[in-house]
């Protein structure tokens, strides 16, 4: 006949197990218990110390003194464990809390540190998310050992290692951070020295040609433009008096000269123009034959030789006189008319005149030319100028967050040797333990209790595996493959009945039914 276990079961034919197998369940059930706590009896005891140690928030506000060390407390503190649970570190402990004597092999020492590496637990607390707080508040350091005191002794050395490894590496970090903005900040004041030397070359290179002077410089530019024309209009009038006074000088001489030697040739001329204009008063009064007018007709004849002879000798006295010295210079031996003096005196003040107005234009023009030359070169200047500027400005500012940043790197190592910063504080010193946390005895029996259903369960289903027998329909429809037409209801046995009543007590109790089949 095949297997029951062969068609799908329902929650009723498993509600039947149960009925059909209480009692083997209840038995290993109850068996289970106490085998757990005997179990437990033979497992050595271990005591586990615990101390609650708190990441004290810093006692400077972060806004205030910036942390140098921005590593989270989780990270710094994952990192100080592996450092802690160390060989390097736990030996020290292993002979300070007389685990091993200083004269134990390597060996023995080693195997210590091993245990002591499994039985070092640190749990973060978790932080109230609810609450707004998302900082690891605190840890905690757990120890267990066969040995309570010893559990509480290396509870408590642990944990000091813990509270100086965290001092020792912030106040490395803090002192590596501030020597490396120390060499940073003297690279920095070199590139700045060194832009500002070019800066300053630069400035007396090109000094009133930086673009701050270019309005400068067109004002100057325009005034010294006015200066120029004012300049060459002076020069100009000096020039006219000089030539002015220079032909009234010849004149002057001339006329000096002259009457120096017999003629004169103002006063003929003089006569002459007196007698013209007395012989043209008579020639509107008298005819031409009248006596006064041919009387000045003849006078005026004469003057007008005389005249010509005096112009003669004036032009003889002009020719020798080539060699002779400068007219404008007073001649040596004679002495000269105020009129004369007083030409030559002009004459001078004019060429002096001229004199310190060329030597101005001259300087003006060349004034106007650097100027002219400061403003036509002003784009290139202004072009390097700002491009130097931009590099002393990035220098300077380079220099001045380094040196910001190296103090509050110096700040942050004072407040860490005053111990300012963050902290651990030890809340809860690590305790003496007066029962064992392993073996907890009533789990391991309940424990027992829970494999003692499992195992009378799975004994229970591996009995019903194998069983054969057809208790339902359905086993009677999945054996034979028919459909059921009709149950024969349990009939109690007789004892006096055939031999055959064994098999027909068999049926009774459970009912027989009757296929198509048969």
């Amino acid at each position: 006949m095949e297997k029951i276990a062969r068609r799908e079961l329902t929650p009723a034919d498993y509600m039947a197990m149960l009925r059909r197998r209480w009692v083997l369940i209840l038995v290993l059930a109850l068996l289970g218990p106490p085998l757990g706590y005997g179990v437990s009896r033979f497992l050595p005891n271990r005591y586990k110390s615990q101390t609650l140690v708190l990441i004290e928030a810093p006692k400077v506000s972060d806004t205030l003194v910036p942390q140098v060390d921005i590593t989270s407390i989780g990270q710094r503190l994952g990192s100080m464990q592996q450092q802690i649970l160390s060989r390097s570190r736990l030996v020290p402990i292993v002979h300070q809390v007389g685990l091993v004597s200083d004269n134990a092999d390597k060996d023995t020492v080693d195997a210590f540190v091993y245990k002591l590496q499994k039985s070092i637990d640190v749990t973060p607390v978790q932080p109230m998310v609810e609450l707004g707080v998302r900082d690891l508040p605190g840890f905690f350091v757990n120890v267990t050992w066969t040995d309570g005191a010893m559990a509480q002794k290396v509870c408590t050395a642990v944990t000091s290692l813990f509270i100086q490894e965290n001092l020792r590496m912030q106040q490395e970090h803090t002192q590596q951070t501030t020597q490396f903005l120390s060499d940073q900040l003297v690279a920095a004041k070199n590139d700045l020295d060194a832009q500002d030397a070019k800066l300053a070359a630069f400035k007396s290179h090109y000094l009133g040609s930086l673009p701050d002077d270019e309005t400068t410089n067109l004002n100057i530019l325009t005034g010294l433009t006015s200066q120029l024309d004012a300049t060459n209009q002076a020069l100009s009038r000096a020039q006219q008096d000089k030539s002015f006074a220079e032909s009234m000088l010849t004149e002057k001489i001339a006329a000096w000269q002259a009457s120096q030697n017999g003629h004169d040739p103002d006063s003929v001329q003089q006569q002459l123009a007196a007698m013209e204009a007395e012989l043209a008063n008579l020639q509107l009064k008298y005819t031409d034959d009248y006596p006064d007018v041919i009387k000045a007709k003849s006078e005026i004849a004469k003057l007008e030789r005389k005249l010509e002879l005096a112009e003669a000798a004036d032009a003889k006295d002009a020719k020798d006189a080539k060699d002779a010295p400068d007219l404008n210079k007073p001649q040596k031996g004679t002495a000269e008319p105020a009129q004369v003096t007083q030409w030559r005196t002009q004459i001078h003040t004019a060429e002096q005149m001229i004199a310190e107005k060329t030597r101005e234009q001259e300087e003006i023009k060349k004034q106007i030319a650097l100027y002219q030359a400061r403003v036509q070169g002003s784009p290139v200047v202004e072009e390097q100028y700002k491009e130097l500027t931009r590099g002393y400005q990035t220098a300077l500012d380079s220099y001045n967050d380094l040196l910001k940043k190296r103090s509050e790197s110096a700040m942050s190592g004072e407040l860490n040797r005053e111990q300012q910063t963050e902290q651990f504080v030890v809340l809860d010193p690590a305790n003496l333990p007066d029962e064992p946390s392993f073996p907890n005895r009533p789990l391991f029996a309940l424990g027992g209790l829970g494999g003692g259903l499992v195992v009378g369960c799975a004994i229970a289903f591996l009995f019903e595996l194998q069983d054969t027998s057809l208790r339902t329909e359905r086993d009677v429809e999945h054996s034979l493959k028919l459909p059921v037409l009709a149950m024969i209801p349990a009939i109690e046995p007789v004892v006096s009945r055939t031999a055959n009543g064994s098999g027909a007590a068999r049926m009774a109790n459970s009912g027989v039914g009757v296929s198509a089949g048969d």
